[in-house]
Parts: C-alpha cells; sequence; structure tokens
C-alpha cells in the first residue's frame, strides 16, 4: 500500500498538501478547521512586527472566467492583520491539538536587522516546525521596500537570509518571486546565505484590464487601480517553470505552488521536483474539502504506478527537461487526420495557411496534407474543434 506521508528537513508530513500563506491560512479557526479536514500543514499569512501598518483597499479581488470558472484571480491583499501574540498562542493551541500537523510561519519586517531577528526570536519560542521568509509579495509591500523589493535583490536576499539564520532555531525556507529574470539568480543567493529550503512560486505581478464601457480599471477601487498578484490556474506553467529550473540548479527541499487545483497538477509539481506543495486559490474558489479528492486521488496515482511514496515520484520528470540546442530534431511529425471526426470546417486549413506553412487543403469537403510544405509544427492539431488531427510519424 502506497502512503502520503513523507519527511522534509526532518519534518514529518502526514501528506503533503498544505495551505498557503494567504486569505485561508488567515486564522486560527480557519487553519484548525482545515486540519480538522483532513491538511497536512499550513503556511500562516505573512506575521509581521505590530508597527507595520496593514489598511486594505476594498474591493480587492478580479478574476477571468472561462465558461463559469475561474481560471485565474489578480489580488491586491496585504498581510495579515494579527497581532504577534495572537499567532504566538495561536500556534501553541494549533500544535497541541494537532500535534502531527505541519505550521510553517510565514514572516516578513522592514529591511532592519533588528526587526527580523525579533521576530524570529519570538517565534523560536514557538512549536513552529519551520519558517518561510515572504521575499515575493508583488502588491503594497515593494512600496514599502519589502515583500518582492526584497526578492528582486540578492544582495538583500542574501543580507536577510543570513539574519534570520544567524537567530532561527527552526529550518528556514525562502519564498521566492516570479517576478523576476532568472529566478536560480535568487535562489542561489540565499543558499549561499544559508536558506534550508526554497518556496516558490509566489503569485505574478499583474493588471487584470480595464472595462471598456466605463474605461475604468476591472479591478476598480473608487476609479482607480494597482498592479496586483496573479494567481489560479493560468499561472500553473510558470510555477512548474520556476520549480523545475531550481531543482535542475539545486539540491535544497522545495515547497511547490502556483495554480494548483487539482491531484495531476500536485502530481507534476512533484515529478518536477517538489517535495510538498502548497495550495491557495482552489481553496478560495472551492473550500477546504477539495483536500479529500487531492489526497486520494494522488494515492491512487501512487498505487497505478506502484510507486510506495512520493518520494519515488520526486524528480522524475527533471532529467527530460533540456535545452532547445538538445532536443531531437531528426523526428519530424505529420497531423494524421480522422475522417470520422472531421466535420470539414476548414478551421485548420485558414490557421495552416494564415500561420506561415500553407500545408493543409479542403477540396470538395475532403481535407489533404501536403508534407513538402508541412513543417510539423502541430498548431493544427490544436486549433481543431472536434479534435480530428492527431500528429504522428
Amino acid at each position: 500500500m502506497a502512503t502520503l506521508k513523507t519527511s522534509v528537513l526532518g519534518i514529518e508530513f502526514e501528506n503533503p498538501f498544505l495551505l498557503a500563506s494567504a486569505p485561508p491560512a488567515a486564522s486560527i479557526e480557519s487553519i484548525d478547521k482545515a486540519f480538522e479536514m483532513g491538511w497536512g500543514g499550513a503556511v500562516l499569512k505573512t506575521i509581521t512586527p505590530d508597527n507595520l501598518e496593514m489598511i486594505e483597499a476594498s474591493p480587492r479581488y478580479a478574476t477571468i472566467k472561462e465558461k463559469g470558472k475561474v481560471i485565474c484571480l489578480q489580488n491586491i491583499e496585504l498581510l495579515s492583520h494579527e497581532t504577534i501574540e495572537y499567532w504566538v498562542e495561536g500556534i501553541k493551541y494549533l500544535k497541541k491539538k494537532h500535534p502531527s500537523k505541519v505550521i510553517i510561519a510565514s514572516i516578513m519586517a522592514p529591511v532592519e536587522r533588528e526587526e527580523w531577528q525579533n521576530l524570529v526570536k519570538t517565534l523560536n519560542e514557538t512549536p513552529i516546525d519551520a519558517y518561510e521568509l515572504n521575499f515575493s509579495c508583488p502588491h503594497g509591500m515593494p512600496e514599502k521596500h519589502i515583500g518582492m523589493a526584497i526578492g528582486t535583490s540578492a544582495e538583500i536576499s542574501t543580507l536577510i537570509t543570513a539574519w534570520v539564520k544567524a537567530v532561527a532555531t527552526k529550518p528556514v525556507f525562502v519564498k521566492l518571486t516570479p517576478n523576476v529574470t532568472d529566478v536560480t539568480w535568487i535562489a542561489g543567493a540565499v543558499e549561499r546565505a544559508g536558506a534550508d529550503g526554497l518556496a516558490a512560486i509566489n503569485t505574478v505581478q499583474s493588471f487584470m484590464g480595464i472595462n471598456l464601457d466605463t474605461l475604468e480599471p476591472i479591478l476598480n477601487i473608487d476609479g482607480h487601480s494597482t498592479y496586483g498578484g496573479l494567481s489560479g490556474e493560468a499561472i500553473k506553467p510558470i510555477g512548474f517553470r520556476c520549480v523545475a529550473q531550481l531543482r535542475q540548479n539545486f539540491d535544497l527541499p522545495i515547497l511547490g505552488m502556483g495554480g494548483i487545483s487539482n491531484w495531476e497538477d500536485a502530481a507534476q509539481y512533484i515529478a518536477l521536483g517538489a517535495d510538498a506543495v502548497q495550495i491557495c486559490t482552489e481553496v478560495m474558489i472551492n473550500g477546504y474539502g477539495i483536500i479529500n479528492g487531492l489526497k486520494s486521488g494522488l494515492l491512487n496515482y501512487l498505487e497505478s504506478k506502484g510507486f510506495n511514496d512520493i518520494s519515488e515520484l520526486k524528480n522524475i520528470a527533471v532529467p527530460k527537461i533540456t535545452s532547445h540546442e538538445n532536443l531531437n530534431k531528426k523526428n519530424h511529425l505529420y497531423p494524421s487526420i480522422d475522417k470520422e471526426k472531421c466535420v470539414s470546417c476548414g478551421k485548420c486549413v485558414k490557421i495552416c495557411s494564415e500561420s506561415e506553412y500553407n500545408a493543409l487543403n479542403l477540396d470538395e469537403n475532403c481535407l489533404s496534407l501536403d508534407k513538402t510544405s508541412c513543417a510539423g509544427c502541430s498548431l493544427c492539431s490544436h486549433v481543431c474543434p472536434k479534435e480530428a488531427i492527431k500528429m504522428c510519424c
């Protein structure tokens, strides 16, 4: 029988699914409920010094939907509004009630050694399992010269990581931003400063758009808006890329996140190098109860593959990612047309002719291919509304 249990930096996880540092992990009562429902752990909504002002805008969310389903969410939510004392007492309560659950304290402070170290020294006295340094919040905090403003600077990231490591009594993960040219550059800097693990990714800085009727921002706060963090299914490929790049370059444990909405997404993150995963937006859309499908789905998958645990899945896809230069350029695939599915709509012909190659023809409702003109790009198979085209030798 397979198991979802795993160990990361000596921390025992009953399953690899954690609430990410976000609204679903903003209160002790909420986290308590999530633990009761089966979540393996939680990263607390980011704790800051009590004197760091947090004033929210309203509204602070906007979404893009496809057929009624939210595919991405933009937010300008800030950090925890609770005091340090609230979290100190809450962590003790949660750990006493749920000793098997993993509790990670996400923290952020101004770029001052005393502020970071005082926060860590206080939380050292609680039964947390690890720290997560929030170097990546892309809205509100950069204006205070923290959050993403830290995570886009290798120098400042190094400095703060070293400050925290000097006093922390628990493992330290650094949460990275995707809003950089090369995520491995910052990861290398914090590794050299002593980081024990990495967390990736935070939200992608974005702007949701303009309402063309009112000519005001879609995320509208009294006629104005700002850049916010994009999350949800739409950013999953970015998260995959960052986690894979980190795993290709570092042996540090990785907490993977970004667009996870089902067990298949989680399994892909693990195959790309994640040791455990964090989830936020899907919980915000559908609630804590998604944990049941996540756990059963992943467990069934492991068993179907003959894996004993997620360690046998971890990293399995990483060697299959290489440079463009190293890709096999000798194989040439061509579209194969399933005539029973094809309805002769002509869309593939139009797209092929208007996207460089002009290799498909429709004559008397008969679709044909000119192999001498076909480059094997596969675009036709993706635009076919009936999925009547497959690529093969």
